[in-house]
């Protein structure tokens, strides 16, 4: 199967990007202008059920985008790359990482969903799991990870573009992956460097909890905060996070 994806940059270091729960390969901003396309080469993935790839049928699983990515690195013909992913997009950075160490160079988790079980309880479990189906609470999802911070404008466009580019099946069957799965065992201790960011106006994926489980996973794991961003640094502070970046990856 032949697995369609965005590209920039015919760099040496080769680097796979995973988009979030809300995103497509397509939804990275500004961010995509300022990366350095001579020293890096990005190939940007949709999984099963989003984007380009809307209309592929699978599981819809963490260990289904590792092994897609997977197979995308060996289309490509690339023998060892960095990873890259965004929110749920981390956690299926870590997969890879579980099912083909050897070929991982760097991993960068940004505001990443950790790779133990991330329970959502109450009010919250409600918001999140009736996200598939009502545009308004993704709205109020994106409101609450940004701070309480994002324009109207750029919350409207961020919910139907989500709409529009996912099937609810697919997004209610990653939800309950990306929350459930628990195989932090099969990646703690990995001696890979590993660079943790995550916005200082995020109010889910906090500073706190990367504290507790990536840097506890990963004994070479450096966190950065980002300042005036929430969970969408790609849009909310491109150029300091693409910056940010590519220091920790041509280090």
């Amino acid at each position: 199967m032949t697995i369609s994806h965005r590209t920039i940059g015919s760099g040496a270091h080769k680097v796979l990007v995973l988009h979030d729960w809300f995103g497509t390969s397509a939804a990275w901003g500004q961010f995509l202008d300022h990366l350095d396309p001579e020293e890096f080469g990005y190939a940007f993935l949709d999984y099963r059920g989003y984007g380009d790839r809307r209309d592929v049928t699978g599981e819809f699983t963490l260990a289904e985008i590792a092994s897609d990515a997977l197979a995308l690195a060996d289309q490509l013909g690339w023998d060892t790359f960095s990873v890259v992913g965004h929110s749920m997009g981390g956690k299926a950075a870590q997969r890879i990482l579980a099912q083909s160490p050897q070929r991982v160079r760097k991993l960068v988790g940004v505001a990443p969903v950790p790779a133990s079980a991330y329970a959502l309880d109450g009010d919250a479990y409600e918001l999140f799991h009736g996200a598939a189906q009502n545009p308004a609470h993704r709205r109020a999802i994106l409101d609450l990870v940004t701070g309480h911070r994002a324009c109207d404008r750029w919350l409207d466009a961020m919910t139907s573009r989500s709409v529009a580019v996912s099937r609810p099946g697919a997004f209610a069957a990653y939800l309950t992956e990306w929350t459930s799965q628990d195989f932090a065992a099969k990646v703690a201790g990995s001696p890979h460097p590993v660079k943790v960011f995550v916005g200082e106006h995020d109010l889910a994926l906090t500073p706190d909890a990367m504290r507790s489980t990536w840097l506890t996973h990963y004994p070479q794991a450096e966190l950065e905060v980002l300042a005036n961003s929430g969970h969408y640094p790609m849009y909310e502070v491109p150029v300091a996070f693409a910056t940010a970046l590519e220091r920790f990856l041509r280090t």
